[in-house]
């Protein structure tokens, strides 16, 4: 069996805007959970600090992610989240199983 792809986003927004990542990511899950080979993508919040966010992502194949990267929706996001962020979110794509 194929092992999946996962991946760990870290997300910094400004100051006092973390409310509007939260906004954005309710917005936009339903829509990326929706697409093909997509298995998990859950934002959480870092334990006290409101603006720091960590999103495990797993997909079926890296060319699921790749599609993924590539939609539409994604690349609206992408310029959207622009506004509230402090910069780009570092993508952790890990390799292979979980280490013993």
């Amino acid at each position: 069996m194929p092992l999946t792809l996962r991946a760990v986003v870290l997300i910094t927004t400004q100051p006092g805007r973390g409310s509007e990542q939260l906004a954005a990511f309710a917005a936009l899950a339903p829509v990326v959970r929706a697409e093909p080979g997509c298995l998990q993508y859950d934002l959480h919040a870092v334990a006290g600090d409101p603006d720091r966010f960590v999103l495990l992502e797993e997909w079926a194949s890296e060319e699921a992610l790749q599609a993924h990267d590539a939609s539409e929706h994604m690349r609206a996001a992408d310029a959207a989240n622009k506004a509230f962020r402090v910069g780009p979110a570092d993508v952790l794509v890990l390799s292979g199983a979980a280490v013993a």
